[in-house]
This record gives C-alpha cells, structure tokens and sequence, in this order.
C-alpha cells in the first residue's frame, strides 16, 4: 500500500511514493519518533507538481529550531524531495492542540506514517 493517495512528483524529484519509505525510514533511525504523520497535500489526495510534503514530527526534540532544524537535515542528507516539516515534542503537542486550529487539523486529518509502539 502506497503512503500518499496520489503520486505525483515534485517537478526534477523522484515520485514520492518511492522514496517516502526511506524518508520516513531515516527519520525513525536518526530521531526515535514517537509519531510521524502526513499532512497537506499529498496526504489529502491533491498534490501538484509544485507541492511540497508535510511532515509532522513528534519526538523529544532540541529545545531550539536551530539545534531541530540540524537534526533533521542530518537525518535527512541527500534530501529526497521539498519537504516542509514541523517539529514539536509530545508536551508541545498536547499543549498547543487546544488552541492551534492547524496542529488540529493535522492530527485529525493526517495520514499517522509512523507511531512508535
């Protein structure tokens, strides 16, 4: 079964529903995740050439977006494909679900790529 709904690729990319698995692969190695889950787009089944994937991360993550932003693109070296991704630890998550329509959003509607067990 295919991890996004539709595949389109990102213009000069590879098609995403082959290398999602990897993406998805390495940030469970580097980042022990508690959670990853799809959003946007390609989650909901209308990406475009020109469309990104979104990414929601949840891990114990670095307490500054520049110790997290270095994480990932280490995890992330040889870049896949334009991804956007939101980092957030379990008690940010749970913290801003009250009054952030768009973390929301997200948790209802997304497509959970990974859930630690």
């Amino acid at each position: 079964m295919s991890l996004v709904k539709t595949d389109v690729a990102p213009t000069g990319f590879p098609p995403v529903a082959e290398t999602l698995p990897q993406v998805i692969e390495r940030l469970v190695q580097e980042l022990k995740p508690y959670k990853i889950i799809l959003f946007g787009s390609y989650a909901y089944g209308n990406p475009t050439p020109d469309s990104d994937v979104d990414l929601l991360v949840v891990w114990d993550a670095p307490p500054t977006r520049r110790e997290r932003a270095e994480r990932i693109a280490q995890a992330l070296t040889g870049h896949f494909f334009p991804m956007d991704i939101l980092s957030k630890t379990p008690a940010e998550l749970e913290r801003e679900l009250g009054e952030n329509f768009f973390l929301r959003e997200i948790v209802q509607r997304g497509r959970v790529l990974y859930e630690r067990r």
